[in-house]
């Protein structure tokens, strides 16, 4: 494969600015070598043939426009998770990051930060792999920052690996749409939700630490959705202290996700959850859910039952601590209080609020000394039951996400 490094040094030591400091000049993106830099990434990805490999070396670059890739089997790389930063600051107020159109894309090494949309979106491609890739907001959560550290709609055979995402408005790894996908050995903090996977099937979501969000990991389907998801497996993740407030712009998807939540599986079918650490989401570690204990759970009419209610749900041998102390939401700090105590009591391990469809597959449990709650959802939260018995039950087990080998 063709090698462009030579390219971007050469462009950079031309300009005096740009050398013998880390990325040049710091000031307005439109001067000097950061200019020039643009100019040629951009060039460079417009041009480039299948194969290529661009490697951006270590600095720091304002860019003030979206870059697209629309060339397949192109490799973006950069010098370092830390140490190659694609700063979009003072971009134009609606610039995404990168934004990708193309099969057998591969994007590493490398930092996307402050962009106003996604910082790295990715559309309708088949053979990704997002690999060492940080994307970040550097002041902190606030609802002007993107929607997704790293954004990925309708597509195919995707690994996204030792990633990292803060302080994005709805997810830090967002994944929709997407039929075999593996986010594994991530780390995601103080986003709306860390990684959100939604309408997609066939997803492992493996040995990732989630904390200081909203959300730390959410499966979800829509009530409208064309593609409902199953087969999502979350496992061997670290889930914990997920208690921050929901800052998502109002009516996005994840503006109504409970601040508190470790583990949200909503109206999604065949998910396990196996072999996590889940501890003090004060909400819950895990929650299963129609539409986040609401009393009605709004399903439109004429929606397929599958994209309402969860089913065929397989929770075992996770670990649970803590948790479920100050839940988010009114009917829930009533149930917690009638039934669990005063200000020392706690919801269970594991959430359910009672909308089922067994014919569609039964709530299973079998993880040692999990505590559950039903809270009867069908009739406003009267009736809350912390009977284990009906979900004494097993599931065949899902098959992992395998990965084929690229186009």
């Amino acid at each position: 494969m063709r090698s462009l490094t030579v390219a971007f040094l050469c462009v950079l030591c031309v300009l005096p600015a740009a050398c013998g400091r880390r990325g040049g000049a710091p000031g307005a993106p439109g001067g000097g070598a950061q200019a020039a830099f643009q100019k040629q990434l951009a060039e460079q990805l417009l041009n480039a043939r299948s194969g290529a490999v661009i490697e951006i070396p270590a600095g720091t670059y304002a860019l003030d426009r979206t870059l697209t890739v629309q060339t397949g089997g192109l490799t973006v790389r950069g010098a370092g998770i830390d140490r190659t930063v694609l700063s979009f600051k003072h971009a134009a107020s609606d610039a995404g990051g990168i934004l990708v159109g193309a099969d057998g894309f591969t994007i590493e090494s490398l930092a996307i930060e402050d962009s106003k949309g996604d910082g790295l979106a990715v559309r309708d491609a088949d053979h990704l792999t997002v690999r060492a890739v940080r994307a970040a907001w550097t002041g902190g959560p606030q609802p002007g920052n993107g929607a997704a550290g790293i954004h990925v709609q309708g597509a195919h055979h995707v690994l996204i690996e030792d990633c990292a995402a803060y302080s994005a408005s709805t997810a830090g790894i967002y994944v929709e749409r997407s039929r075999n996908v593996i986010i594994r050995h991530c780390q995601v903090e103080q986003n709306v939700v860390g990684i959100a996977i939604v309408n997609s099937v066939g997803a492992d979501a493996d040995g990732n630490t989630a904390t200081g969000n909203s959300g730390g990991i959410v499966v979800l389907n829509t009530p409208e959705a064309t593609q409902p998801g199953d087969a999502v497996r979350v496992f061997g993740n670290q889930v914990f202290k997920n208690n921050l407030g929901n800052f998502a712009p109002k009516g996005t998807t994840l503006a109504v996700v409970p601040a508190g939540c470790g583990v949200l599986v909503n109206a999604a079918s065949q998910v396990e959850i196996f072999d996590n650490d889940l501890a003090n989401n004060q909400t819950a570690n895990v929650m299963i859910a129609t539409d986040f204990f609401r009393p009605d759970p709004g399903r439109p009419a004429g929606a397929a039952a599958h994209t309402a209610v969860p089913a065929a749900i397989y929770v075992y041998g996770n670990r649970f601590a803590g948790g479920g102390n100050a839940p988010d939401g009114a009917a829930l700090q009533a149930v917690r209080k009638a039934k669990f105590g005063g200000p020392g009591g706690r919801l269970p391990d594991i959430l359910w609020d009672g909308y089922r469809d067994e014919q569609l597959g039964r709530i299973c449990i079998r993880n040692n000394g999990a505590t559950v709650l039903n809270g009867d959802g069908p009739h406003g939260f009267s009736a809350p039951s912390t009977d284990l018995a009906p979900f004494q039950c097993e599931l065949p087990k899902l098959p992992a996400v395998v990965l084929p080998a690229g186009p």
